[in-house]
């Protein structure tokens, strides 16, 4: 494969969503992430406690480092030179800061952006196109200009998909070994994804199958390839809710239904974080630390399953829609499978339009971090 499969662009950037790492950052990260929205240092300082539960660490940021070592892997393994770099929306490395430095050695830089987040919604998709927009006119008004692009939500894409597939097939050997066998009128397997408003859920849904639809239909095709490998009951639930009580968020959250379900009987789950790409804080302390806790108070059988992290199918997919959307830009037909009724999400066109995801920010009351599928 050879470098000007990525033609018309001149570098890819792997865009995430950026975390602290020591604990003096804790405060300044998470004043980024709330800035404009009033919110005071007494709370942030709350929700800081999270983060200094793990020495003010966030795991987010090592996470992309190796992933962003493996897509430069996969792009030296297929013979390809572009560069790919790093850049995050609250934290070092700053995208805007990132792409200064490399467009200052080639003017009119085309970016491609490969984003840590792979479903539909205001904070996983959108947002990221208002942050490029952003440092186009910030670079713009210093005389650098530059373009950006970025890949499709690829939450049905088949290298996501297959990674998905895999961390179900192995957490499901793990309950059955804890637990001395799958029982499905004992067991259930909790998919969990963050959280998001209402109002952000029905955003997602004007042009697309919507956030919530896309977790159910990629679940459904995932029951639908283990077959009778997965005789529990597969259910969606969310985590990391914040904010006020009195805006609607997506329910249950994963702690209710664990004693929901403790209630009825059941007495062993697998929790797949389905909504994730990588370990980082809301893996690591809302079901690692806090679901963990509360199945371990109910006396059930808990596992978590991985999330995808570097899984090689996830990797060579994301390298495949980078391909895909190069290919898209010369006017070509590139083959763009997707393994949900969705269909393939290309930016810019149909589902995945200027509009899609509009209208939240205004009446969003409170941010959400990391953005959904991060």
């Amino acid at each position: 494969m050879s470098t000007n499969e990525l033609a018309p662009f001149d570098a890819l950037v792997l865009m995430s969503f950026g975390g602290p790492e020591k604990e003096a950052d804790v405060l300044p990260f998470l004043k980024n992430v709330t800035a404009g929205r009033g919110i005071p240092d007494e709370r942030l300082v709350e929700v800081g406690e999270h983060y200094y539960g793990f020495g003010g660490r966030s795991p987010i940021n090592e996470q992309n480092r190796e992933l962003l070592s493996a897509l430069r892997s996969e792009l030296e393994r297929r013979g390809v030179t572009t560069p790919i770099l790093w850049g995050n929306r609250n934290w070092d490395p700053f995208l805007s800061d990132v792409v200064r430095e490399f467009a200052a050695t080639k003017p009119g830089t085309r970016f491609l952006a490969i984003d840590t987040s792979a479903y539909s919604s205001y904070s996983s998709c959108r947002q990221y196109r208002e942050d490029f927009a952003q440092t186009v006119a910030t670079l713009g008004a210093e005389g650098v200009e530059i373009a950006f692009d970025k890949i499709r939500q690829y939450y049905n894409h088949p290298g996501f998909a297959k990674a998905q597939l895999g961390c179900v097939r192995r957490g499901l050997s793990e309950l059955s070994e804890l637990t001395g066998g799958l029982e499905p009128s004992t067991q259930r397997v909790l998919f969990v994804t963050h959280s998001i408003p209402d109002v952000m859920q029905d955003a997602s849904a004007v042009m697309t199958a919507g956030y919530k639809g896309q977790h159910e239909q990629l679940i459904d095709w995932i029951a639908g390839e283990l077959g009778a490998e997965l005789p529990l009951q597969p259910e969606l639930v969310y985590c990391s809710r914040s904010g006020s009580p009195h805006v609607p968020w997506l329910e249950p959250d994963i702690n209710d239904r664990l004693e929901e379900l403790a209630a009825e009987g059941i007495t062993g789950v697998l929790v797949v974080p389905i909504g994730f790409v990588s370990d980082h804080m809301e893996v690591k302390y809302d079901l690692d630390t806090e679901a963990a806790e509360t199945a371990r108070v109910l006396q059930l059988a808990y596992v978590r399953a991985d999330s995808v992290g570097v899984n090689e199918h996830f990797v060579s997919g994301l390298v495949d829609e980078a391909f895909e959307r190069a290919a898209q830009l010369r006017g070509e037909s590139p083959d763009a499978p997707a393994v949900t009724p969705e269909g393939p999400l290309v930016p810019g066109s149909g589902a995945c339009s200027v509009s899609c995801c509009a209208g939240v920010r205004e009446r969003a009351i409170c941010p959400v971090w990391p953005a959904p599928g991060e």
